[in-house]
């Protein structure tokens, strides 16, 4: 069949593959559901046959995805080692460089992942690993997706945004026009009117819509795939039904095993229009029609027909099938004794490749059916699940089950080592959702408990649980005395675990302290967590490293190291730290005069943790950078923002939040005149700095409590730009923080001193979008005589911290008055294509996934046109 209006990038991805020749490319071919990307990507394999050898894989709408499911369907094409990897369950490394290899082979060769909007997290790997390789190897990728469905907190935006922008090429396929629509109603002998608008040129829906037998048009596509449906035999419904509970397609062994149908009833599904099949499996046209005919099926038809499947994946000797997908159909089916043999092991082998939020999903079918388990069992359950929720960042979900875990082995009165254990963990997990004391308890009991048993891994362990507590409270003191402890009796039990855990305490305790070695210590620890494969506390290291340059403003390492620590993290699929570590590069940002870079990454860290309850502590930093920006640009939203973060910070205790939310919101109340509040939100954290001997805290807290109109107190402990600044020498402070590369806290400083001083620093916030901060100072200047005070910038440039250029500022707001790409691209006489790469532009910097929510952003940020076709506010 022709593709009407797919010349384009048909030719595109012709030259694309021509340029593999000067190394790899990728292309990232994204569009609605029905939009055509499947029968493109056909087109082209048919066309370039003679030209590369094509390996595709797809990745399935499972309840919980096959891990690395696009690579089986590969390895069974490419065969050799990377297939006998695979089958044999090796390490996700040597895979993925077995994949790599395999690509670098001649002929020239082209990779197809269809459906990443539904990759699991191995498979998301996957795609950021040959990315970041690809390169130097003369291969294409293909990646098909959906981009409707990608909100800013889908997994898979995080990595095409990590994909080496030099190799990307961008196809996105948009609806057909009314000329094509109706060319393909001529064609097929229908009248065309009316059939562009009820299909919005989707060529899916058209093509289903001209299939359809009966005159007219069906109001839905619904009623037209059961209508079809309607009209085949009953042999060949069967085969719809079951086909339509297997996501995808199903193998033809599987639909002989299940159904066993004759087969003039699959070739009746075939010549309907239904279902395609090739030599090996039988689907849909397209999954919307699966999920029509499922959706038509009662619950009790459904059921049995995964019964039906799951015996038939069950029975399947010989053959290789994927556990996710025997979870899939166990669950579907209510069949509790599958999920509870196979959902185990499942999750198991998920953790195994790192994809930790399918182990969850795994865990979390199972269970509600613990209690089918004896008590010992139970335990390890919980154990296990709450060590994989734990790593994908679901801090409350970790605590409880590790706490119901707890309550099993107490009540069993089990070995002391195991009991020790769990208090451990439960330490962790306390402190990892805000609970200082609950971990601080937790600590105690694990090494009372193991201390009364032969020394060994779980004693080390909890000695250096017992230094991170301490580290983490800035007591670097008792840090190092238990962390020695911890690491003598590990190198006594060549016990590297314990080791490297112990030296990422010792590392950061020192750094905090202000001893530079913290660095070595740190390198060390990561090392040898590396070498023994202990990427959780591989990425603690580098998680610690990083953080703690940004909170002691090292910012000679503190960028690449927190770009060297989300790329591990991202890689390990450890989610717990991800929000984290991009709050504090937020934060980063934020201190850098990166403002725009620093809300993007805020709400990206924010949005990653949804739902946020999810988050913990793991958001505070993220809040806290955004709660700050809004503060000083004077958004409406800073009170609440900083509120949230409150409400996280203050039952946990911990310095490292209080310290900067005591700070935040003391300015907060400083920038809207409210010195007595701010004196007090000051004061909060005031004395816990100076006793931790925390200089940036300290510093930076004395400074607000003078702003508010306290007499100046100079800690001894106070970093040098404020210290300089509560001194009288403003100058010298603002030099200080100029040479950090600091221009807020510059401004701050030059504000004190003369009125060409002043007016430097009102430049300095006007160029940042400071307005709320920049409006201050104007106040003050005109309080002290000054003549000539600048007017601030027009609202274009103070409502723009996303860094939008002039011309996506134009689209943005003419996209929130409700205008189609086409309408835009009228109004200011650009073609419809330029119009459409400034929209992907605009959702990209605005950190959101559709154009609703772009909308709401102009609203927020207050570009959105008024009735006049004019900026809508005050000017």
């Amino acid at each position: 069949m022709h593709l009407l209006e797919r010349s384009s990038p048909l030719r595109e991805l012709g030259g694309l593959l021509a340029a593999t020749e000067a190394g790899g490319r990728v292309v990232l071919l994204a569009g609605e559901a029905g939009i055509g990307k499947s029968a493109l990507v056909q087109r082209f394999t048919e066309g370039h046959a003679g030209d590369a050898r094509f390996l595709a894989g797809a990745c399935d709408p499972l309840l919980t995805p096959r891990a690395l499911g696009p690579l089986h369907d590969i390895a069974r094409q490419a065969g050799g080692r990377l297939a006998e990897l695979l089958a044999s369950g090796g390490p996700r490394e040597a895979v993925f460089a077995a994949f790599l290899d395999q690509l670098a082979r001649p002929p020239r060769q082209v990779v197809v992942v269809e459906d990443a909007h539904w990759a699991d997290e191995a498979t998301l790997d996957l795609l950021v690993f040959l990315g970041r390789r690809l390169e130097r190897t003369p291969a294409m990728l293909i990646v098909t997706y959906r981009d409707d469905e990608l909100g800013a907190d889908h997994p898979l935006r995080g990595v095409l945004g990590a994909l080496p922008q030099g190799l990307v090429h961008r196809v996105r396929l948009g609806p057909l026009s009314g000329e094509a629509v109706a060319e393909l109603a001529r064609r097929a002998g229908r009248p065309a009117s009316g059939l562009w608008e009820l299909t919005g040129g989707n060529p899916l829906l058209v093509t289903e819509l001209l299939a359809a037998e009966e005159p007219g048009v069906p109001a839905t596509v619904w009623d037209l795939v059961l209508a079809r449906l309607a009209r085949l035999p009953a042999a060949a419904q069967e085969v719809v039904r079951l086909v339509a509970v297997v996501p995808t397609r199903a193998e033809l062994w599987l639909l002989e095993e299940a159904l066993a149908p004759p087969p003039a009833a699959v070739e009746r599904c075939v010549a309907a229009g239904l279902l395609v099949m090739d030599q090996e499996a039988i689907g849909f046209r397209h999954e919307l029609l699966r999920q029509a005919v499922e959706g038509s099926l009662s619950p009790l038809a459904r059921r049995q027909l995964h019964r039906q499947v799951l015996r038939a994946l069950s029975d399947a000797r010989g053959r290789e099938v994927d556990i996710a997908r025997l979870v899939h159909h166990a669950r579907q089916a209510d069949d509790l004794e599958a999920v509870l043999r196979h959902a185990p092991e499942a999750a198991r082998q998920a953790a195994a490749v790192s994809a930790h939020r399918e182990a969850v999903g795994h865990y979390q079918a199972v269970l509600p059916l613990q209690d089918r388990l004896p008590p010992p069992a139970r335990a390890e359950l919980l154990e296990a699940y709450s060590i994989q929720a734990y790593l994908s960042g679901l801090a409350e979900q970790a605590l409880d089950a590790r706490q119901a875990a707890l309550r099993i082995r107490e009540a069993e009165g089990g070995s002391p080592e195991r009991l020790g254990e769990s208090l451990r963990w439960l330490s962790r997990m306390s402190w990892w959702a805000g609970r200082r004391r609950e971990a601080e308890a937790a600590a105690a009991r694990a090494i009372a408990v193991l201390e009364r048993g032969e020394p060994g891994h779980q004693l080390a362990m909890a000695y250096s649980n017992q230094a991170q507590l301490d580290m983490l409270a800035y007591r670097a003191q008792a840090a190092l005395a238990w962390a020695s402890r911890a690491m003598e009796l590990a190198r006594r039990l060549g016990d590297q675990e314990t080791l490297g855990h112990a030296l990422n305490n010792v590392g950061t305790a020192r750094l905090l302290s202000g001893d530079p070695g913290g660095r070595a210590d740190l390198e060390q620890g990561f090392e040898v967590a590396v070498a023994a494969g202990l990427f959780d506390h591989a990425g603690r290291a580098l998680v610690n490293l990083s953080s703690s340059a940004a909170e002691m403003r090292d910012y000679r390492h503190a960028r690449d190291d927190l770009d060297r620590a989300l790329a591990f993290v991202a890689d390990h699929q450890l989610a717990g730290y991800t929000s984290h570590l991009t709050g504090v590069r937020a934060r980063l940002r934020l201190d850098q005069g990166d403002w725009a870079g620093a809300e993007r990454d805020a709400r990206a860290a924010l949005a990653g943790a949804e739902p946020r309850r999810q988050g913990g502590i793991t958001v505070v930093d993220a809040l806290l950078a955004l709660g700050r920006l809004q503060a000083r640009r004077g958004d409406r939203d800073a009170a609440a923002t900083l509120d949230e973060a409150a409400a996280r910070v203050l039952p946990t205790g911990e310095l490292q939040w209080i310290g900067p939310l005591s700070a935040a919101r003391a300015e907060h109340a400083w920038l809207h005149g409210e010195a007595e509040r701010a004196a007090a939100e000051a004061a909060r954290g005031f004395a816990l700095a100076v006793r931790a001997g925390h200089p940036w805290f300290a510093g930076e807290l004395a400074f607000w409590r003078w702003k508010a109109g306290a007499p100046p107190e100079v800690p001894a402990v106070a970093a040098e730009p404020y210290r300089l600044l509560l001194a009288g020498d403003w100058r010298a402070a603002a030099g200080a923080w100029e040479a950090l590369g600091c221009p807020y806290e510059q401004a701050q400083a030059l504000a004190h001193g003369d009125e060409q001083a002043c007016l430097r620093a009102l430049r300095l916030l006007d160029g940042l979008g400071a307005g709320q901060a920049a409006q201050r100072l104007r106040r003050q200047l005109r309080a002290a005589g000054a003549l000539r005070v600048p007017r601030g910038p027009i609202r274009e440039t103070a409502a723009n911290p996303a860094g939008l250029t002039g011309r996506q500022l134009e689209v943005l707001r003419l996209l929130a008055a409700g205008q189609s790409n086409a309408e835009i691209a009228a109004r200011l006489s650009l073609s419809v294509k330029t119009v459409d790469h400034h929209v992907s532009a605009l959702l990209a910097k605005l950190a959101v996934g559709s154009r609703r929510q772009a909308a709401a952003a102009a609203r927020r940020l207050g570009v959105a046109l008024g009735e006049d076709g004019g900026p809508a506010g005050q000017s």
